[in-house]
């Protein structure tokens, strides 16, 4: 049964939540699989990044500014305001989804990663997010 949780973000940027889907894993297994994380929103997106040294989640930010500015005079869909036609390319680029293998359910990240929930828009957001993990198959 997948566990489906709520983050309140505070705005545009990367927000980690590795310890929230640590959590939500070890609720559903002990055992070894496959981690599904899905963010239902189209102006918000997943990525797994390092979570060591602040600069690099700085900078990351700052790409993604460069990459979808708000105010582009070629967007059309601006009825929910400037930052609206850039926070979906941004999720377009990044992803609405992320698998990370369990062991002994264990989220098996590396040394330096962490799980970041990227909020694209300006306003705060209640954003929902859904945790499943597939089971191993065993031969």
């Amino acid at each position: 049964m997948p566990v489906k949780f709520s983050i309140q973000t505070n705005g545009k940027g990367l927000h980690e939540i590795t310890r929230e889907v640590a959590v939500a894993v070890q609720s559903l297994t002990r055992g070894d699989g496959l981690c599904t994380v899905f963010v239902q929103h189209t102006s918000a997106s997943l990525t797994i990044q390092e979570n060591a040294d602040p600069s690099a989640k700085a900078d990351l930010e700052s790409w993604l500014e460069r990459l979808a500015p708000e105010g582009d005079p070629s967007y059309t869909h601006t009825s929910e305001g400037p930052d609206d036609m850039p926070s979906h390319i941004r999720s377009m680029v990044t992803d609405v989804s992320l698998s990370i293998p369990v062991c002994a359910g264990t989220l098996m990240l590396g040394t330096w990663q962490g799980i970041y929930l990227c909020e694209h828009r300006r306003a705060s957001h209640a954003r929902q997010l859904i945790v499943v993990v597939t089971p191993a198959v065993e031969s």
